[in-house]
């Protein structure tokens, strides 16, 4: 589904990602691990369209959509979660919920809306209440169901546990975890390996820029590097 070719990325004169190369199959869920300013947020502004790469590809079902909007991405089946729980605080639960539907139909936002409340309940409760007065869990929950109100074929999810108590972060990955049950290929980039590689088909481990490591979560927790690293062992 998603095909990254020997991406480069710049900020200015400070190369960012160097030839990054990586899949997401279909109905796949593939983590990037690393560790802040590893460039796994580059990479998903890449794919998002809100990054212009200097050189290589991303091709998404067979198409090259470097030079795609990020809108006209979201129309192909992109969404994105974004880092740090971004919501519109002074917005309620459901308004969030219906801007992440914007390109779609009434009838298909009535629809999309029941899966959402089907994966967080929580936001069923509190569908009219204001987002700011979200916990921090719930505001992630949040944010992951507004990207799946345009019913996308890829989900971008940026460091879902950022900021989370621990027993939310079990919470948000749980849910991670369910989203596969719709049918929705998952690139996750996040600094938790340990919860990450539990609810992932693949990861690759990405160090300055540069992806150092892949493999299935067995091999990766096995990996000296993987623990020392990121498993603390």
């Amino acid at each position: 589904m998603l095909n990254i070719k020997n991406l480069d990325v710049f900020y200015g004169h400070i190369q960012a990602l160097h030839g990054v190369s990586l899949t997401v199959g279909d109905r796949e869920a593939v983590a990037v691990l690393g560790a802040n300013g590893a460039g796994k947020s580059t990479l998903i502004k890449a794919v998002m369209g809100w990054e212009k790469p200097a050189a290589g590809e991303i091709e998404f079902n067979g198409q090259n959509i470097n030079r795609l909007a990020p809108w006209e991405r979201v129309q192909l089946g992109i969404a994105l979660s974004p880092e740090g729980s971004r919501v519109f605080r002074d917005l309620s639960v459901m308004d969030n919920l219906r801007l992440g539907g914007y390109l779609q139909s009434e009838a298909a936002i009535r629809s999309q809306m029941e899966v959402v409340f089907e994966l967080f309940p929580v936001l069923a409760e509190r569908r009219n209440q204001v987002a700011k007065t979200l916990s921090g869990g719930e505001q992630q929950m949040l944010a992951l169901g507004r990207a799946m109100m345009s019913a996308p074929k890829l989900l971008l999810i940026d460091e879902a546990s950022m900021g989370l108590a621990p027993i939310l972060v079990e919470r948000v990955f749980a849910v991670i975890n369910d989203l596969r049950q719709h049918g929705v290929s998952i690139l996750l980039v996040e600094q938790n390996a340990y919860e990450a590689l539990n609810v992932v088909d693949r990861a690759y481990v990405l160090e300055n820029g540069h992806i150092v490591l892949e493999g299935v979560p067995d091999q990766l927790r096995q990996d000296e590097r993987v623990k020392a690293a990121y498993l603390g062992g």
